[in-house]
């Protein structure tokens, strides 16, 4: 069978969102609201990067549609209201204006008279036409556009970004590393002293800031360096269970034992990436 056009099912998605939205539609989804809906859009993204990161095609088509059902859901909500309201005021003909608007201004190499020379001038002028296209309130500030939503090591090395785009970073990535282990050495003043735990609390988060920045100063997504990390460590921690036959019969072993057979593992994980 002829799979039907993507404009043609596009649409027949608007029409089945703007059902259950009606008053004779579905209860759940005629009680949501764009605040009742934001935990459903963040694990949507992050099912959609786990497919990616698992290589699996099928599943990532699956968790794309459900992206994009959040972006139409999220739409309907809106086209309800009046413009003005403050919960409301647009429908998704004006997302994708502004989506297309947005493109076609940030990509004069593309739709313009603009020449570039490789990727990362496009990147560099991306940003440059993202700050101009930002008025910035005075009082506010260049970080406050940045979303606390995002995953915080985000949020830190976009500040970090702005910051550094009027100048207040380090000359050197040898200022980085001294940076942190002065808050290595706080961290361990905190320790010491048997301070309350509000102030380790605080050294800590430092601490993490001044990694972030390592993470930046070469060039390295702080948030995705540890997401591979976590995935690394399910993986790697996965096998040891299975060494011991579950992670009940791993208690009482000392941590010797288990440090040896940790290192096995990895060495086998290193040995496979040899061998493919």
């Amino acid at each position: 069978m002829q799979s039907k056009e993507p404009r043609e099912l596009f649409a027949h998605l608007l029409e089945i969102i703007k059902k259950l939205r009606a008053p004779d539609g579905c209860p759940w989804d005629r009680k949501q609201t764009h605040q009742s809906l934001i935990p459903f859009m963040l694990e949507e993204a992050h099912e959609a990067v786990a497919a990616i990161e698992e290589g699996n095609m099928d599943e990532l088509a699956g968790e794309l549609g459900d992206v994009m059902l959040q972006v139409v859901l999220h739409s309907e909500i809106a086209s309800e209201h009046p413009a003005g309201n403050r919960e409301g005021g647009f429908d998704i003909s004006i997302v994708l204006e502004k989506i297309c608007g947005k493109l076609i201004h940030r990509h004069p190499h593309v739709f313009g008279n603009v020449t570039v020379d490789g990727a990362e001038q496009v990147l560099e002028n991306w940003q440059k036409i993202k700050a101009d296209e930002k008025t910035v309130d005075p009082v506010e500030g260049i970080l406050h556009s940045v979303s606390p939503a995002l995953p915080q090591l985000l949020v830190a090395q976009k500040y970090q970004q702005r910051a550094a785009l009027v100048g207040f970073d380090w000359d050197d990535i040898s200022d980085v590393f001294e940076k942190i282990q002065e808050e290595i050495r706080e961290v361990q003043y905190e320790i010491d002293n048997e301070s309350e735990m509000k102030r380790v609390e605080d050294e800590v988060g430092d601490l993490l800031f001044a990694i972030v920045n390592l993470s930046r100063f070469l060039g390295v997504n702080a948030e995705e360096a540890l997401r591979k990390a976590n995935n690394k460590f399910k993986r790697r921690f996965n096998k040891l269970e299975r060494v011991y036959g579950g992670a009940e019969n791993m208690k009482g072993k000392s941590l010797e034992e288990l440090d040896l057979e940790w290192d096995r593992v990895k060495e086998s994980e290193k040995k496979s990436d040899l061998t493919h």
